[in-house]
């Protein structure tokens, strides 16, 4: 389908981010940002032609939370040299993005890899120039939606959930060595909550770079009435999946979820920085040659969450 013929996707979509009770500084990010093509015209020879910028419909969407770690300042650090960077790397090669649904879904899928490997190198030089900031880093789950499929890349134990129906189902994998424990059956899954070993992160944008980064990649394709919830651990050790999505069903509004979320999660103890991002997601109508309404395609597909997973240093 042409891009003049389709304006990939429109969402509800709202962030919000708080310091919760018990720390001073906040080092969570989030970012939802919207793509378009633009065309600057400096000059033309057809008087039809205005000079100036023209922009073309919304391509895509993309959502992105970052929780910072490493001691109050590099923490908020890493996580801002996270967010620049790829707010950067967006706007030098948006058309690369545009390329999802016409090439080849592995270069595409390589290319978000990329994006990840090329953050986690960033905090790393970071690091090596400021030792007051050493070992600093930060989670990074991202969402690029460009209807009706999502790609999620992701690295740390923030979250991105999928909601349809009225169940969440989590997207991504917590990169904690309590899930690693029940992933090998020396834990039992109630017990993870409340482990020790559930702060503790194996993979993480930066760190002290032990071991090579993992570069988790999901693909879902979306269905219309899909919502799509990115938080830190400060929102979901206190609000899990299954309330997030009856209190999605109570209040749809993005805006006033988040808020009630962040203030659930502070009102039951606020121990870490809360951050939230709710989208909701769906294709925009086009009109056929007749003036009919042509949906677009969110009822073709749906197929939930399959896990790509890369490692690289």
């Amino acid at each position: 389908m042409l891009d003049s013929e389709f304006e990939f996707t429109q969402s509800e979509t709202f962030g919000l981010t708080d310091v919760g009770k018990k720390r001073t500084v906040n080092q969570d990010q989030f970012l939802i940002a919207e793509l378009s093509k633009s065309m600057l015209v400096s000059a033309s020879s057809l008087a039809e032609i205005d000079v100036g910028r023209f922009f073309g419909g919304i391509q895509g969407q993309v959502l992105l939370v970052a929780d910072g770690m490493g001691g109050h300042a590099a923490g908020e650090k890493a996580s801002s040299i996270v967010l620049q960077h790829l707010i950067g790397r967006l706007l030098n090669s948006v058309h690369w993005f545009f390329q999802s649904d016409t090439g080849s879904e592995e270069e595409f899928v390589n290319g978000l890899r990329n994006l990840l490997r090329d953050a986690h190198s960033r905090v790393l030089a970071e690091s090596r120039e400021n030792h007051a900031a050493a070992g600093m880093g930060t989670t990074l789950t991202m969402a690029y939606i460009h209807w009706p499929a999502m790609y999620v890349v992701h690295a740390g134990d923030s979250r991105c959930y999928l909601i349809r129906d009225g169940v969440a189902r989590q997207i991504t994998t917590d990169h904690t060595l309590a899930r690693q424990m029940v992933e090998a059956g020396g834990m039992k899954p109630e017990d993870e909550a409340t482990s020790r070993w559930s702060n503790i992160l194996w993979n993480v944008v930066g760190g002290h770079a032990q071991r090579s980064l993992l570069a988790e990649v999901h693909r879902v394709d979306l269905c219309e009435n899909d919502s799509i919830v990115l938080c830190s651990d400060g929102l979901y050790r206190y609000v899990d999946g299954d309330q997030i999505s009856a209190m999605l069903t109570q209040q749809p509004n993005a805006s006033l979820l988040c808020k009630q979320l962040v203030e659930l999660a502070n009102d039951r103890g606020g121990e870490d920085n809360i951050t939230v991002v709710v989208s909701h997601p769906t294709p925009k109508k086009r009109l056929a040659a007749n003036g009919s309404v042509i949906a677009g395609d969110a009822a073709q597909k749906k197929t939930m969450p399959v896990a790509e997973n890369d490692q690289d240093s």
